[in-house]
This record gives C-alpha cells, structure tokens and sequence, in this order.
C-alpha cells in the first residue's frame, strides 16, 4: 500500500514545523515536500490562497488540507493521521 504525497509550506526558523516533521517522519513519511515561504514570495500567495492562512506549517496530506502543527497532533492523538497517509481519498 502506497503513501500518500504530503506537502508542507515551512519556513526556515519555524519550530512548527520541525515538530510536524518529526510526527510525520516518526508515523514512517519518507517524504516531505517543503515550500519553504521565506525564500518564495509567490509561494506565500499560493499559500494563503490554498488555506487562507498566514501561518506555517500549512500541511496538506495528499489532497486534504490538515491544518498546522497543533492540528496534525490532535489529528494523530485522534487516530486519524495513520488512515489518512494510507487513504485512496488523500491522494
């Protein structure tokens, strides 16, 4: 069974986002692709269009949108994350 692709627009100093990279990485993510907000300007734009959100991390798991950091953690605390990084919908 596949993984789905996550993608995660971070910043550089974010502590945000290396404690949302650590969970996806300790849930067995291999992947993550960073769109890093502080070096692209557009990349910001296509951001907060995407979530309208200012904030980082924004985390998508395949198609769906999760949220930041503190709700990937409830998403895991809440047994969804594992399910979601193995569903068919996700991708």
């Amino acid at each position: 069974m596949s993984m789905a692709e996550i993608r995660m627009y971070t910043t550089a100093t974010c502590p945000y986002c290396e404690r949302a990279k650590a969970l996806l990485y300790e849930r067995g993510v291999a992947e993550i692709t960073e769109i890093r907000i502080d070096l692209d300007e557009k990349a910001m734009a296509e951001m907060w269009e995407e979530t309208r959100r200012r904030t980082v991390p924004q985390i998508f798991i395949g198609k769906t949108h999760v949220g930041g950091c503190d709700d990937l953690y409830a998403l895991d605390r809440a047994g969804g994350l594992q399910p979601l990084l193995y569903s068919s919908e996700a991708r």
